[in-house]
């Protein structure tokens, strides 16, 4: 059966492919805008640049062929984050101006977290600026919490970090009425 017409279409593509590589470039063009008037803000240091062997997935979000978002999955090193190697950071997070609310990102979002589940991962940490009003307020609402700011963003003045422990399966039911019966 295939996809309805307006169904939105997640794939798993190489960091380089031609539609990531434009929808990264739109979402650092957004963030310049965001930021433009604070010229400290668009400072970008090399650590702050994304190292495609560290992308552990780069998912592009389409709808009718049109590519409409992208999310990518790092693992930090103690090179661009002493203290944080092996954690996964989700990056370049961004959904075309107008597909916005319409469940792209949520998406998006999931396939982060299972992406970072199938890593082993027991939690994601994610970084954003204090100008993104929508973001903070998205990440919130899927139960992202505050953290102290990591590298390679503390020289950055507007930063925010934030992580999610990530659920783990639970034992099968029967297990878990056992463990419930007290």
């Amino acid at each position: 059966m295939s996809p309805s017409p307006g169904a939105v279409q997640l794939s798993a593509v190489a960091f380089d492919h031609p539609a990531a590589v434009a929808l990264r470039a739109d979402h650092m063009a957004a963030g310049d805008r965001l930021y433009a008037s604070d010229p400290a803000a668009l400072h970008r240091s090399g650590s702050e640049d994304l190292d495609p062997r560290s992308v552990v997935t780069t998912v592009v979000a389409h709808r009718a062929d049109r590519p409409v978002g992208h999310a990518c999955l790092r693992r930090l090193d103690d090179v661009v984050s002493p203290g944080m190697a092996g954690e996964l950071e989700i990056k370049r997070m961004y959904v075309v101006p107008d597909e916005r609310g319409r469940g792209v990102a949520d998406l998006l979002l999931d396939a982060m977290h299972a992406a970072a589940r199938d890593a082993g991962a027991a939690r994601v940490v994610i970084h954003t600026g204090d100008r993104q009003v929508p973001a903070l307020r998205f990440y919130a609402r899927h139960g992202y919490v505050p953290i102290e700011v990591f590298e390679p963003y503390r020289a950055v003045t507007y930063s925010l970090c934030f992580e999610k422990l990530l659920d783990r399966p639970g034992p099968p039911a029967d297990v878990r009425s056992d463990v419930t019966r007290g």
